[in-house]
């Protein structure tokens, strides 16, 4: 009997001994367990974010590209004569080859490159160094090549659009090499100056003069404009104009495009907010308000002025709309969005119908009238209706919100902007006419009179947009 008593009282003994050295351990591996959970929650989180952002860059992306071709092509391929709408699609197209080589090889680490305030550096030369890794600096949730193939669509269509102003008779080997120069002299360092680290007037990484351009209202539209404008002045008008009638070959070809083009600018606008969060979806807001406000406006001036409102009107006003918002995109509500696009309607409306006329300029498809003049505009009233309430771009030292728009009290950000504006036309204006003295004297710029009668489509690639068989 004590035997079994002494065996059952040691028993308890390791019971109560197991027991509590149990309740010391488990909490323990509770805790870890537990932390292990998290982390691994965390990254799954963060892998899906990550995902998110990189499948809506990778869309932004192709959208863009979608603005050059077919967008551009088409809006810019109806408003020629027939025997020149295959010469105007080409430039489109080819800036879609030739700029992404360009890019690959030195463009992409010039413009985001580290570099001086005004030109990155040759770091990235054949894309050394741009690997599936985030670039912190730029986006910290996307691989730096979705960030730098989704800048070389912006790359592409920029030049692109300066084809409007000599549509029609500048030779395409001349298109080809001035489009090379440019993009090095005019493009690369103004969207270093402007999105590129160290850039001079960066405003997300302490550029010196902070302007506000969310999507490229000075890098893309004030650039591709004014140079434009120099082009149209240095090539002279088109035999015939103004007193020949040059309607539009086909204004629905033009129209297709420019709903092209208002599909592929949420990729443009939105799509540069870098993610796929809360920012994008303010910038796809405004982009859409803001062009449809600009179609109105354009209209309404024109239908006061003509007593009608035009199908080419119209779509030429939604185009300017979306330039005018561009820089603003990511900085200002709907309901700015709205008054930005109807001012910049009714403003490029003006810049088209009062102003060229008065000046006697041919820019052929109206690229310094919408792009230039509605890039500027854009810029300006970015400045003006800039909201910290949308994108909290400026902070002070202890990370305290700052006022981002003259409506919120800082007045000095106009001036910023006014800055910036003049930096692009500068560069624009002193890089186009060095680049078109270059290559007119080394192979010549404009067509042939008799080649200009015949048609670029002819002359220049040897074959005709449309081939009409007649019966017999």
């Amino acid at each position: 009997m004590p035997y079994r008593m002494c065996r059952g009282l040691l028993f308890l003994v390791l019971l109560a001994f197991t027991s509590n050295l149990f309740a010391l351990v488990a909490p323990e591996m509770g805790a870890s367990d537990t932390s292990a959970r998290l982390a691994k929650l965390e990254q799954q989180t963060a892998d899906a974010k990550s995902s998110a952002d990189n499948a809506w860059m990778l869309t932004s992306s192709a959208l863009v590209l979608m603005m050059t071709g077919p967008g551009l092509a088409l809006f810019y391929g109806g408003l020629v004569r027939k025997k020149n709408v295959l010469s105007v699609m080409m430039q489109s197209f080819a800036m879609m080859a030739i700029i992404s080589v360009l890019w690959a090889i030195c463009g992409y680490s010039l413009a985001f490159g580290s570099g001086t305030s005004f030109i990155g550096n040759l770091q990235h030369l054949f894309l050394k160094g741009v690997t599936l890794d985030a670039e912190p600096a730029y986006s910290a949730t996307i691989p730096q090549q979705t960030f730098m193939i989704y800048q070389l669509m912006f790359a592409i269509i920029t030049p692109a659009l300066i084809t409007g102003a000599f549509a029609e008779r500048m030779k395409f080997s001349a298109m080809a090499l001035f489009m090379v120069l440019w993009s090095f002299l005019v493009y690369d360092p103004m969207a270093h100056m402007v999105w590129g680290k160290g850039g001079l007037l960066n405003a997300a990484l302490g550029g010196h003069f902070p302007t506000l351009d969310f999507a490229g209202g000075t890098v893309v539209h004030v650039t591709s404009g004014v140079s434009a404008l120099v082009c149209a002045l240095y090539l002279g008008r088109r035999l015939g104009y103004p007193h020949e009638a040059m309607p539009p070959h086909s204004v629905v070809l033009s129209f297709v495009g420019a709903c092209m083009l208002w599909v592929g600018w949420f990729g443009f606008n939105a799509g540069s907010a870098l993610s796929a969060g809360t920012l994008a979806t303010s910038a796809f807001v405004a982009t859409h308000f803001g062009s449809a406000a600009a179609a109105i406006g354009w209209a309404a001036v024109e239908w006061l002025h003509r007593g009608k409102a035009s199908a080419l009107g119209a779509i030429s006003g939604a185009v300017a709309g979306l330039v005018a918002i561009t820089p603003a995109a990511g900085f200002v509500g709907p309901m700015p969005a709205l008054v930005i696009g109807l001012v910049a309607g009714a403003f490029c409306y003006m810049m088209v119908a009062k102003v060229k006329s008065k000046f006697g300029y041919d820019d052929s498809l109206d690229a310094f009238g919408v792009h230039g003049a509605g890039g500027t505009l854009g810029a300006i009233l970015t400045g003006i209706f800039a909201s910290s309430a949308i994108n909290p771009i400026f902070k002070d030292a202890n990370g305290n919100t700052l006022p981002s728009g003259m409506i919120q009290g800082n007045f000095h950000q106009v001036l910023n902007q006014l800055v910036g504006v003049a930096i692009a036309w500068a560069i624009a204006i002193v890089g186009t006419l060095v680049i078109l003295k270059i290559v007119d004297v080394t192979i010549g710029l404009r067509v042939s009179t008799e080649h200009e009668i015949q048609g670029l489509d002819l002359s220049q690639h040897g074959e005709e947009g449309y081939y009409w068989e007649v019966s017999t």
